[in-house]
């Protein structure tokens, strides 16, 4: 059986769109799933769909750097976000919008037991 070459593979592979390597690799599931291809023919069909996952993530994550710049162009440099902890304070003692209650008398002496 004659060894098909890879590279030939790999330069049709990208050249693909994300919805023509999506198509393809549907087609190869179909294919596997059918459970009609020899073990050999189901074993490439899984090499050459594995290298569209590939190429698809490669779209995927070119596609987000795109739109991060696009994003950085319209609103700035992304910094972290951090909160004042004059901020955080008062959300730390609502609960439920409801002012969360500081310990009593009856509180502390119940901890006492755990001092001891």
């Amino acid at each position: 059986m004659a060894k098909k070459t890879t590279d030939g593979n790999q330069n049709d592979l990208s050249k693909l769109s994300f919805e023509e390597a999506i198509r393809a690799l549907s087609q190869i599931v179909e294919k596997i799933e059918g459970g009609q291809v020899p073990l050999q023919e189901s074993l490439e069909q899984y090499e050459k769909g594995m290298r569209l996952i590939a190429h698809c993530r490669k779209i995927l994550q070119d596609a987000e750097k795109r739109i991060a710049q696009i994003e950085e162009v319209h609103t700035g440099p992304k910094t972290p976000a951090r909160a004042d902890e004059a901020e955080l304070e008062p959300l730390g003692r609502e609960i439920d919008g409801e002012e969360e209650e500081e310990f009593g008398p009856e509180e502390e002496e119940d901890s006492d037991w755990m001092k001891g």
